[in-house]
């Protein structure tokens, strides 16, 4: 997911490629994920028919190809259509200039390193193989096919296998989604929510490494035409540790082991930090690619992300948070892990006095009580963690010391009492969204808690959505994850009602699409903005879900 696109039209409009497929008339379009499938069904309706095309990211039944392979398979209902396709490639921000090579086995293609090869029926006829493009159409009638296949690796031979297989395995991709779907332990409300959500996760699960990207996307605006432009084709602790608890909530359990597995192996070779690369490397620092004009003329259009550099406290709650609902779901620790998470500890306990950038990944080094209340979290978890035996550690006085500081400095620091809220760091009236979750984390207070919550519906709430922070919201959407966030807060702060509300309300004003969830909606219309999909939103939504289900977090202790 985080190499240079071979199509990448929606950031070059001009010069990007494509591969389109699409009745030659003009048409009408509805398109969805099958049920419990990340197979995706689009039906044209035209004059003179219909027709249904499936599209699959082929899989077999024992798991990943040893190749990347696409395949569309459009099939006419009724009537007679014709369809024309086009695969024209890109030439990933002018390093690379595609190639075309005849070959009996179909034609060949060259981008960089990337060998690939189009394949399709023997109905279909091939108009067009020159330059970076090949174009192809076929014409049928009621209850004919035909299928069209992209495949493709990189420095590395291609197998070639027949049509037929592809076409087959378009099938087969459907019935082992479904498969995976059907071991979900998921049975409340939203029920089909939660399983597009754990669905949409699963694509985002880099299976090599176990590593969870963020989003599939780079550079689509937080804002049309606005400079919030960022690449999250990497793993965030915090993105991995989330996911894996969403996985673990569903009763996916290979998927949260995997995460979970990437995730300490991380942290062991290379010690915390913010984000790594799907393969387990540090993450490269921002590169804006100039010459490319954006989304809709959004720009900058950036690889790597200036994220990588910093630290956020927030990284130690994540993953003991993780460790310890890893552990409370019947699963052990090996030793390794273990000291790790002892040493990542220690190392909470001397750094959480320090500024941060916050889970926003601010530029501004800031007390920001979030980042408090995670260092909180992380250490309150690691003295659970050692009573419990599953780490060992001669400093559990000190950290059950450090957390009882970390909790007074919060309530004499953060606490506003004009606004009756805790605020966005030491010192400010300025509200942040993403402290709904320290209710989840068990954070003592509720009552400061319930009209924290209170003062950000009010203030940083527009309809059903809600913004990041105070004054955020000229420069950017309301963030989805904090709707749900607010929701599992509602939810266990013992306001289900309005919780239930909310969750409803937000998804009525989503704009409709294919189930899947961007990271910000613009609150005026419901229109999706940012990176595609984003994993954050769609965790979040199981999280809230499991709430009002009935898993109840953690008790509190005031």
């Amino acid at each position: 997911m985080d190499s240079p696109p071979l199509f990448d039209r929606l950031l070059n409009p001009e010069k990007g490629g494509f591969f389109q497929l699409r009745p030659e008339e003009s048409f009408n379009m509805e398109r969805r994920y099958r049920p419990d499938s990340n197979v995706l069904e689009t039906i044209f309706t035209t004059e003179s028919g219909e027709a249904v095309m499936l599209e699959s990211l082929n899989s077999s039944l024992a798991g990943r190809l040893p190749w990347n392979e696409l395949a569309r398979r459009v099939e006419v209902r009724r009537g007679t259509m014709r369809f024309t396709m086009r695969a024209v490639f890109g030439t990933r921000d002018d390093t690379a200039s595609p190639w075309l090579q005849p070959n009996p086995n179909g034609c060949i293609f060259h981008v960089g390193g990337v060998l690939g090869l189009f394949r399709c029926t023997p109905n279909v006829r091939v108009t067009e193989e020159e330059d970076r493009t090949i174009a192809a159409e076929v014409t049928l009638s009621a209850r004919e096919r035909a299928t069209f296949a992209l495949l493709a690796g990189e420095d590395e031979p291609l197998g070639v296998p027949p049509i037929e297989d592809i076409d087959g395995r378009i099938d087969t991709s459907d019935e082992a989604w479904r498969s995976w779907a059907a071991t979900l332990h998921y049975e409340g409300p939203h029920r089909a929510e939660v399983r597009r959500s754990a669905l949409a996760l699963k694509l985002l699960l880099y299976s090599p490494s176990g590593a969870i990207a963020a989003a599939a996307t780079t550079s689509l605006p937080e804002r049309i035409g606005g400079d919030k432009n960022y690449d999250y084709r990497y793993a965030w602790i915090r993105d991995a540790a989330y996911t894996v608890n969403a996985f673990l909530r569903v009763g996916a359990m290979p998927e949260s082991k995997a995460a979970f597995t990437w995730l300490m192996r991380r942290l062991a070779e290379h010690g915390p930090h913010v984000m790594y690369t799907l393969s387990g490397e540090l993450a490269p620092d921002v590169r804006v690619l100039p010459d490319i004009p954006g989304y809709r003329d959004s720009q900058p259009v950036v690889v790597g992300n200036q994220a990588a550099k910093q630290h956020q406290h927030g990284i130690y709650g994540d993953i003991f948070e993780t460790a310890a609902l890893f552990v409370e779901s019947g699963n052990v620790l090996d030793q390794r892990s273990a000291r790790v998470l002892a040493d990542l500890a220690d190392e909470c306990a001397d750094r959480w006095r320090r500024k941060d950038a916050g889970i926003w990944e601010l530029t501004e080094p800031q007390h920001y009580t979030g980042s408090k209340i995670s260092a909180w979290q992380a250490l309150a978890r690691a003295v659970e963690l050692a009573e419990q035996n599953h780490i060992s550690s001669t400093c559990v006085p000190r950290w059950q010391r450090e957390r009882d500081r970390i909790a007074q400095w919060i309530d004499e620091h953060c606490w506003s009492e004009r606004q009756q809220a805790y605020t966005f760091y030491a010192g400010t009236e300025r509200l942040d969204a993403s402290l709904a979750l320290a209710v989840q984390f068990g954070f003592d207070g509720k009552a400061k808690l319930n009209s924290t919550m209170d003062a950000i519906r009010a203030q940083l709430g527009h309809g059903p959505f809600i913004y990041r922070y105070s004054d955020v919201d000229k420069e950017e959407g309301a963030f989805l994850a904090c709707t749900f966030w607010l929701v599992e807060a509602y939810t266990l702060l013992d306001r289900r009602d309005e919780a239930e509300e909310l969750f409803k309300a937000a998804m009525a004003g989503i704009a409709q699409g294919t189930g899947t969830m961007s990271e910000m909606v613009d609150p005026s219309n419901g229109h999706h903005l940012g990176n595609t999909p984003q994993g954050l939103s769609h965790l979040a939504l199981i999280h809230a879900a499991c709430a009002l289900r009935g898993d109840v977090g953690r008790p509190y202790k005031g």
